[in-house]
């Protein structure tokens, strides 16, 4: 008996663990996934050298002073101080970043070389002067690991670690009235600039490197759509680092303005193919549709009524394509009384992704009445239906291109006082496909992908 409680117990337990697991599991899954590769990082290093330069340029370089015995002119100390340094050229003709998979990015470069721009100041008890220098540093080494990681609001964070700078050579050239004769002893000063650079180089880096996390927290990683929405992008955790590769999970979540509950559903796990052949993927999940199509439901954006002068836009030029049902509607209530078309959906569409689209199925229900002056409503007809749509997604250039379109629409439930011998399926086609799809395309859910890809960054493969 004792024995099968402890079972019992032991099984109750592995049975919590499990659930537990799952369902942090599904609480930390991505609505987007995005792909850095190897190429990416390659590019970036031949595109961004251009834009480095154009930022060490700007820096300041901290001052830095010291004292030198200078045995061969006898004087026992001279003071020097170097300030306002910076950066008037440089060049780091190999340098890589490589990928180091669990650890981070190892940046490399070596035989580098700069110039750099200097004034000075030197004391001794003999003298004291002022003046400018420039300063060539050559065979220039560098290598450190640059670990990425998650702050607590989602920003994605860098930290420099095992990091090594070496200058080999240094020459520096004075300036001013007795620039001949500090240059003839500049060489025993080399030695401490070489030393003092090598010393602060990392410390300095390090410094750069958190004025970055800085200015990348201020990022936003929540932004607003349009008056009703807003996506959270924000990393859920920190970066994989791969062989090839770099895996970013985003949240992926659309909520409504000033709503932040989640909405009742948990995005199911997902992989990017194992591809590396561009430099960047974006993958999406159904979640991060049904998360939009929820907040959008629940905004009542989906519901919509026609009036005849929205109706009056499209039946007379479209007629043709109406047939003999939407003619007889129009030639028999547009012309005489006004006439509406409410549309509302019942519950949130569902999103199902398919190859080179995706598919949405709209339950809802749409009535027709008229609305005599000084009388009541006249209902033409009421029905319960569900409408299944393609939407098409094609990258042109740096823009996404979306379109709406209807594949069928079918009634559920039919209450129509009139028109028993017409089928209602063809005046709900035709409304929907030239009252509302022209709508949806112009308004709603393609300028809503818009932008959402936009604000993700304008690009995908």
């Amino acid at each position: 008996m004792e024995t099968r409680q402890i079972l019992t117990v032991w099984g109750f337990f592995l049975l919590w663990n499990l659930l537990t697991a799952s369902s942090i599991t599904s609480l930390n899954q991505p609505g987007i996934k995005v792909r850095i590769t190897q190429k990416a990082l390659d590019y970036g290093v031949q595109a961004g050298m251009g834009i480095l330069e154009k930022l060490i340029k700007k820096k300041r370089i901290p001052d830095f002073k010291g004292s030198e015995t200078l045995d061969f002119l006898k004087v026992e100390y001279i003071d020097y101080n170097f300030s306002n340094i910076r950066f008037s050229a440089f060049s780091f003709p190999n340098t890589s970043l490589i990928l180091v998979p669990g650890t981070g990015i190892k940046a490399l470069t070596n035989h580098g070389s700069a110039n750099i721009s200097t004034d000075w100041e030197i004391k001794s008890p003999l003298f004291k002067d002022e003046g400018g220098a420039s300063l060539f540093l050559s065979e220039v080494f560098f290598t450190g690991i640059i670990n990425l990681s998650r702050s607590a609001m989602g920003h994605p964070t860098m930290k420099l670690e095992d990091c090594y700078v070496h200058i080999s050579h240094a020459h520096i050239a004075f300036s001013g009235e007795l620039s001949p004769l500090y240059n003839s002893f500049s060489e025993p000063m080399e030695k401490p600039i070489l030393k003092n650079l090598n010393e602060k180089l990392c410390p300095i880096i390090k410094d750069e490197m958190e004025r970055i996390n800085a200015e990348l927290r201020t990022l936003d990683v929540l932004t607003r759509i349009d008056e009703n929405t807003l996506l959270d992008y924000s990393l859920i955790n920190s970066p994989e680092i791969q062989e090839s590769a770099i895996d970013m999970d985003l949240k992926g979540t659309f909520y409504l303005m000033e709503n932040f509950t989640d909405p009742p559903f948990r995005p199911a796990p997902f992989t990017l193919p194992d591809l590396n052949d561009f430099m960047v993927y974006i993958g999406i999940s159904e979640y991060f549709f049904r998360s939009a199509s929820f907040a959008y439901f629940t905004a009542g954006v989906f519901n919509i009524t026609l009036t005849t002068k929205e109706i009056s836009k499209h039946f007379p030029q479209n007629s043709k394509n109406f047939g003999r049902v939407i003619s007889q509607i129009a030639e028999i209530y547009l012309n005489t009384e006004p006439f509406i078309a409410m549309v509302v959906v019942t519950s949130p569409p569902a999103v199902n992704l398919q190859p080179g689209n995706f598919t949405v199925e709209i339950p809802g229900s749409i009535k027709m009445f008229t609305q005599p002056e000084n009388s009541t409503a006249e209902t033409i007809l009421s029905m319960n239906f569900v409408a299944s749509t393609s939407v098409d997604l094609v990258i042109l250039g740096q823009k996404l291109i979306c379109s709406l379109s209807l594949n069928r629409a079918r009634p559920l439930i039919q209450l129509f006082p009139l028109f028993q011998m017409l089928r209602f399926e063809n005046i709900l086609s035709s409304v929907l496909h030239f009252g509302l799809i022209p709508l949806a395309n112009g308004k709603s859910v393609a300028e809503t992908l818009k932008r959402a890809f936009e604000h993700s960054g304008n690009s995908m493969v």
